[in-house]
């Protein structure tokens, strides 16, 4: 069974890399919180003392890192993986960053001798937890097989979407789309609250007529109608609202290197900066709704 470096074990990198643990795989966890990496060992994984130590012994490197300038410091840095890696060593990066970077590095390790595929995630902490992710991979075909086998064990739909950088391409398109149904529920939800129609009786019709969406179905921002949903506890992060601004932001870079028109998703970014102006951008993403129905606090 390969052996398989981890390299960021925040919110989403921990269950990921728990599950594969707990698959059988050695698993070299490495972070630069000594906490995360305890509660990886917990969960099964070993503690590797640099990235030399995690990925030198590596058959597979796993990044989930936070922005693309981390990506190309992790891989391409004076001291990065790319320097310890053996001849074969397979690179899945699970980050969302920006298209360009992602082709750059993957570029990088080609011509190195490796295989590389971006492999970005949705399902938030509750799915990196349980194994459910959705995974959306850009890269050779070849690379893709390879990494299928380990991306199973974390995910339950995984995608290929053609070459380098098309699985960020994939990711940014999906999570503004999701910004966009976000706000447009929440507005559904405050002006059928505003107009007398309470939010159970709304969800009842509008969850079986034509507005319906993941958003309202699945992660309902209005209290009540959806249990599981964030909302339901205070909005308490799954996907936190400063994540959705990320993505935001990197679409934003897209569609104006690629000359695309996308005027409800720059209307979508204002909103969630407002909320990182105001210091609320920890709650989840689906605490738009305050903003919306003006219940959002100043801090």
């Amino acid at each position: 069974m390969p052996t398989i470096a981890f390299i960021g074990l925040g919110n989403m990198g921990l269950g990921m890399a728990s599950n594969l643990a707990k698959a059988g795989h050695e698993v070299r966890a490495l972070d630069i919180s000594q906490e995360a990496v305890h509660k990886a060992v917990a969960a099964g994984c070993v503690a590797a003392k640099n990235a030399k130590d995690a990925v030198a012994p590596a058959d597979v490197v796993v990044t989930m890192l936070p922005a693309g300038q981390h990506v190309k410091l992790v891989y391409a840095g004076e001291d990065g993986v790319f320097s310890y890696a053996k001849a074969g060593t397979l690179f899945i990066d699970c980050s969302t960053i920006d298209v360009a970077t992602a082709r750059e590095v993957i570029s990088e390790a080609e011509a190195k001798g490796f295989a590389m595929i971006d492999a970005p995630v949705s399902g938030g902490t509750a799915g990196a937890a349980a194994g459910t992710l959705t995974f959306m991979c850009g890269g050779t075909e070849a690379a893709y097989e390879r990494a299928k086998s380990v991306l199973d064990i974390m995910g339950k739909n995984i995608f290929h979407a053609g070459d380098a950088g098309n699985g960020q391409v994939a990711k940014i398109a999906n999570n503004m789309l999701l910004a966009i149904h976000m706000i447009g529920t929440c507005e559904a939800f405050n002006l059928a609250e505003k107009l007398g129609l309470d939010a159970q009786t709304f969800y009842d019709i509008s969850s079986t007529a034509s507005g319906q969406n993941w958003s309202m179905t699945s992660y309902c921002p209005a209290p009540g109608p959806v249990p599981s949903s964030p909302a339901n506890n205070d909005y308490k992060a799954g996907f936190a609202a400063a994540m959705m601004l990320k993505d935001l932001r990197l679409a934003k870079d897209a569609a104006i290197a690629a000359e695309a028109q996308t005027p409800l998703a720059n209307r979508s970014e204002a909103l969630y900066a407002e909320m990182e102006a105001l210091g609320q951008d920890g709650l989840d993403f689906s605490a738009i709704m305050r903003l919306i129905n003006g219940t959002l606090p100043d801090l």
